[in-house]
């Protein structure tokens, strides 16, 4: 054959069936939609193959669009990874990093990593950014995001730190003497607990497991707060029980103002993860960040 695809062709290819959409992948490589549509049509044209399957509200490859995919995709991988290792022997991590991040792992930050990082590499502007909504941080103009294992975008590269964390039904002494303890998921039903709002506007869920059972309680009460401190000073003041991380109640556990029930149906599960697209640049300064996190796991 002697028609060479270059490697934009191979790069627009590779992207757009990642995303399986025209629009994120165009900017993934900071081109319009249309130019990249008009990269796939020469390519096929070019290649007398049909790379890819479209309709009006999908994009997938074909068997021939994949096959190809899966050769090229180590081979871009690394050509990415040699270019970069060129950067890190002139690059010294610098400007502004931003990192979307829940409250909870913000703190968990600010106790010994971002110290160290800032100390480390003064250079740097660390722009932490906490919200409680799980936003797109390619859209949204961030380096990386920070999330629970569970809540993780699939395309991501992750890197876990702080070890597993647990989700812990907590009551003040005089709420569990005044009401008794429950003993079951099933109990909470007979319980005032403090509800909680997700930024989507739906109430959460409790969810309980042991041995394999899995139970998801819709809880009753007549509180519902959107945050978690809140949460854990009105649980803390006697007005029910609530449901919330244990880093979060730690305090108030080790000082006796609350306490856990139901211990046995709240197992650890996989705790934080930053994470960061994995086919863009990574940028020094994530690089140097995640060096720092490793270090204080």
């Amino acid at each position: 054959m002697s028609f060479k695809p270059t490697l934009t062709d191979l790069a627009a290819l590779l992207a757009i069936v990642t995303h399986r959409s025209f629009r994120k992948a165009a900017d993934e490589l900071g081109v319009s939609p249309s130019t990249l549509s008009h990269v796939i049509r020469s390519l096929e044209r070019n290649l007398g193959l049909r790379l890819l399957n479209r309709t009006t509200r999908s994009v997938s490859p074909t068997e021939a669009g994949e096959r190809l995919v899966d050769r090229i995709r180590p081979i871009l991988q690394a050509l990415d990874a040699a270019l970069v290792e060129l950067d890190d022997q002139r690059a010294r991590p610098g400007g502004t990093l931003r990192i979307n991040s829940s409250e909870i792992a913000a703190r968990l930050l600010l106790q010994s990593v971002v110290p160290t990082f800032l100390t480390r590499y003064p250079e740097v502007t660390l722009d932490l950014v906490t919200e409680g909504r799980l936003v797109d941080i390619v859209a949204e103009g961030f380096d990386a995001g920070i999330r629970l294992g569970e809540s993780l975008p699939q395309d991501m590269v992750a890197v876990r730190f702080g070890g597993d964390t647990r989700f812990v039904a907590v009551a003040s002494p005089t709420y569990v003497e005044r009401q008794g303890k429950p003993h079951t998921p099933d109990d909470l039903m007979d319980h005032r607990c403090i509800r909680f709002r997700l930024p989507s506007g739906k109430v959460f869920h409790w969810e309980f497991s042991k041995h394999g059972q899995e139970r998801t309680v819709d809880v009753p009460g007549t509180l519902i707060l959107d945050h978690m401190e809140l949460m854990i000073g009105a649980a803390a003041s006697g007005m029910g029980i609530a449901y919330v991380s244990d880093r979060a109640a730690q305090a108030h556990l080790e000082a006796g103002r609350l306490i856990s029930v139901l211990d046995d149906w709240c197992p650890p599960i996989p705790g934080l993860f930053l994470y960061y697209p994995g086919r863009r640049h990574v940028p020094a300064s994530l690089r140097a960040f995640i060096e720092v996190m490793k270090e204080m796991n």
